[in-house]
Formats: C-alpha cells, sequence, structure tokens
C-alpha cells in the first residue's frame, strides 16, 4: 500500500475529501507505472521552474530529482516496490525520480541512489514518525540552500558532486491515488496518478502542473491566510469561495505563461482542461471555488492572444500578474 502524502495543511487547501490510501492497481506491475510517472512529472516540473526562474521572485535549487522512502509501503507492498525503483536500503531516502539532462543527472545519479549523506551530515530523518516525514526534511534542507551551491551527496560509500540550476520554488510529488487532482501548498506540488494519467501526452501533462506551480509562484497560500479565509466547511461560501476562485482564475492565466516560458504548446491548457472538465465522473455540482471549465477555456485563449501578441512585435514575454497581481479583498 503506498501511504498518502497529504498532510493536514496540504488537505484543507482542497476542501474535505474522500480519499484511498491503497494504490488502485494491485501488484508488481503497478510500481513500475508509477516510477514512469514520477520521471514525467520530475522531467516537466524540472523544465517549468527552470525555465521560468527569471519570473520568480523566490527561487530555490533545482535538481531535477523526485524522492521516495521504502517505508512508505507495507510488507506485502515493499519487495515490488524495492524492484521497480532498484533500490534496496529501507533505511535511507532514495532518488525515486531524475529528469533526463537535469544537474542529478549530468553528475551521474540514477534512480534508486540511496542517500546517506548530504554535505557533512546524515540526510534528516523528520522530527516525526509521519509518513513523508522524512522526505519532507530532505526536501526542506534543499530547497533552502543557496540556489547554485554545489552539494556533494553520499549513497553510504560512492560521493556525488551535484551543481543545481536556480529555479521557481518548488519540490514535486507524484501521489497514487486514482482521482485526478493536485495540490499547491506554497512549496509543494503534488500531482495524483490519475491526473498524471488522464493526461494524453507531456504537453498536457505540463498544463496541469502549470497551473499548479503557478499558485506558489503567486504565493496564493500565504495570500490566502493573510486574508483571512475559511479552510472548512466555509470555503463554499461568501467572501472565501469569491478569494479562492480568485487565485484559481489567476493560476489559470499565470499557468499558460509558464507554458511558453519554458518552450511548450499554450494551447495544451485550453486542450486539457477541455478534455478535463468534459470527462466522464466528474462531479456533479459545480465548486464555488473554481470557474466554469468553458470560462476557463476563455480566458486562457485571452492570455494566448496576449503570448502571441508579444511574439509577433518581437517583445519579450511579461507576464502581467508577476509584476503586481491584484489583491485579496
Amino acid at each position: 500500500m503506498r501511504l498518502l502524502s497529504l498532510s493536514i495543511a496540504i488537505l484543507s487547501a482542497i476542501g474535505p475529501a474522500s480519499i484511498s490510501p491503497a494504490l488502485a492497481s494491485s501488484g508488481d506491475s503497478a510500481y513500475p507505472t508509477l516510477a514512469a510517472l514520477e520521471t514525467r512529472v520530475a522531467t516537466i516540473g524540472f523544465r517549468l521552474t527552470t525555465a521560468n526562474a527569471g519570473w520568480c521572485a523566490a527561487r530555490q535549487p533545482q535538481f531535477g530529482w523526485l524522492w521516495g522512502d521504502l517505508r512508505l509501503y507495507d510488507a506485502t507492498d515493499r519487495a515490488a516496490a524495492r524492484a521497480a525503483y532498484h533500490t534496496g536500503d529501507d533505511d535511507a531516502v532514495f532518488v525515486a525520480a531524475v529528469a533526463p539532462g537535469s544537474p542529478a543527472a549530468v553528475a551521474g545519479v540514477i534512480t534508486g541512489t540511496p542517500v546517506v549523506t548530504i554535505g557533512d551530515a546524515a540526510a534528516p530523518r523528520g522530527e516525526t514518525d509521519a509518513p513523508f516525514a522524512r522526505i519532507t526534511a530532505v526536501e526542506r534542507l534543499f530547497a533552502a540552500r543557496l540556489p547554485q551551491s554545489p552539494v556533494r551527496i553520499s549513497d553510504g560509500g560512492k560521493a556525488i558532486d551535484i551543481t543545481p540550476v536556480a529555479g521557481c520554488v518548488s519540490d514535486f510529488r507524484v501521489e497514487a491515488i486514482d482521482r485526478p487532482m493536485g495540490v499547491a501548498d506554497g512549496r509543494l506540488v503534488l500531482i495524483s496518478k490519475g491526473l498524471a494519467e488522464f493526461a494524453t501526452n507531456d504537453e498536457d501533462l505540463a498544463a496541469a502542473i502549470a497551473h499548479e506551480l503557478a499558485h506558489n509562484v503567486l504565493r496564493h497560500r500565504a495570500r490566502l491566510d493573510a486574508a483571512g479565509v475559511d479552510r472548512g466547511l466555509g470555503k463554499q461560501f461568501g467572501r472565501n469561495a469569491r478569494l479562492f476562485k480568485q487565485t484559481e482564475v489567476e493560476a489559470d492565466r499565470l499557468s499558460v505563461w509558464l507554458l511558453a516560458g519554458a518552450g511548450y504548446d499554450p494551447q495544451a491548457a485550453v486542450r486539457f482542461w477541455t478534455r478535463f472538465g468534459q470527462r466522464k465522473g466528474k462531479p456533479l455540482f459545480q465548486a464555488s471555488t473554481h470557474p466554469r471549465w468553458q470560462d476557463r477555456v476563455a480566458l486562457f485563449e485571452a492570455e494566448i492572444r496576449d503570448i502571441d501578441a508579444a511574439r509577433t512585435a518581437g517583445r519579450p514575454l511579461d507576464p502581467p500578474l508577476i509584476a503586481a497581481a491584484p489583491p485579496l479583498e
């Protein structure tokens, strides 16, 4: 069983939900599938964060990796997970995915590499026994470093020197949940297995990831907290719903610029969210915190016209929300 990485803080960002902790497809084949999705997300996340670093006021080192921990799996699944990730150290976090061409890949880090030491110290073990405590501690340790400062890691024997590149603040994870969903909490972008599989190609998946990354770039979590929103039952009503909806609109608007800035086709946002809005099994009622999919598509198309106009005129791309995001009020 793959345990959930959704913390209480992240759950509060999406409201109450009924989520099964089990990996939907059982058997050994489930883990190679999950590992492949993690590589896709690592690759897209690295490209989006580094290509758009100039638009991000807050930056962190980007290595082009995602993290794993065999302690997330119970005894019946651990052997299958160990085989899929080519790792064997239950007592160390390991690299679960590496983006091709990233600093981690260039340095020789491969999927399954255990990380026993970082710099001159042992890899952090986390302050609690929560399932993702070790991964979170490692992510935060690397994120706190200067964006382009070299670091040495060790698998307990071989040392590997890596020089990261600067990128927008965000780490990435893929969660084994069949429900298609994405979450951003200010430092982390989480994409569910269901959402990654719903995307028919990497450009469409990039559209989904860019939306979540835009939330972090625009500091929506902190801005909503400062506005005193209710993340409980009151989220769907009145001022709370209006402010959450404003952040969704802002994330949609910025997402197409992030796609364009990273060399993806901005029309991918139109394609992906049209399909997502028309999917079978969608909620019976439209959440008041999110615009209708038709309105989202119209918004994407308006932003794409601005992008096309800038390119035609030979002007650099200049996302309007980066310079002056409207206040939440």
